[in-house]
């Protein structure tokens, strides 16, 4: 028996180094899943060849050019139509106002000696004639002044559009 001693205490200890082993190797295991997830690889991003790229962005300009115009003609059109009626109202205001005056100028040519007594009631019943025509003088210049700042919002609109335009246009043919 004593041959047999020496090896079975190498087989202890080939048994005890097994085990230890063993254990190392769970140690080191038993991460592997958490370990695989995180060495996975992900495509977060596609990446296009450039002459897609620019096929794309040349279909976007495409699509948008012609609205962009439709637009732009559009607030032509609005201006120009915008600008006929403020030359409508500056002609009816010089209407008005020289008709004002000419209605001024008469009242204050006859003397009140020379007038009948007739012709002083329709005077006096002129007044408020008149000031209801500067009622509507007021009312025609408010009018006037407020279609004014509309054209030229509109105007600073559409300064604004091209000049985005422009620089869209100059991005993509970069």
């Amino acid at each position: 028996m004593a041959t047999l001693g020496p090896a079975v205490s190498s087989l202890r200890s080939s048994l005890s180094l097994l085990e230890s082993s063993i254990s190392i190797l769970d140690e080191g295991v038993a991460d592997f899943p958490r370990l695989c997830k995180v060495l996975q690889t992900q495509q977060h991003f596609e990446l296009l060849p450039e002459p897609s790229l620019r096929e794309a962005q040349q279909s976007l300009v495409d699509e948008i050019v012609p609205a962009i115009n439709q637009l732009l003609s559009t607030t032509d059109n609005y201006i120009n139509q915008l600008d006929r009626k403020e030359e409508n109202l500056k002609a009816r205001s010089e209407l008005l106002e020289g008709r004002l005056n000419s209605n001024r100028r008469r009242t204050s040519s006859f003397g009140a000696n020379s007038i009948p007594h007739q012709s002083i009631k329709s005077t006096q019943s002129a007044v408020p004639l008149s000031d209801a025509k500067m009622l509507e003088m007021k009312r025609l210049q408010q009018k006037k002044e407020r279609l004014q700042y509309a054209i030229e919002r509109l105007e600073l609109q559409s300064k604004q559009r091209e000049r985005e335009l422009r620089k869209s246009m100059a991005f993509v043919r970069d």
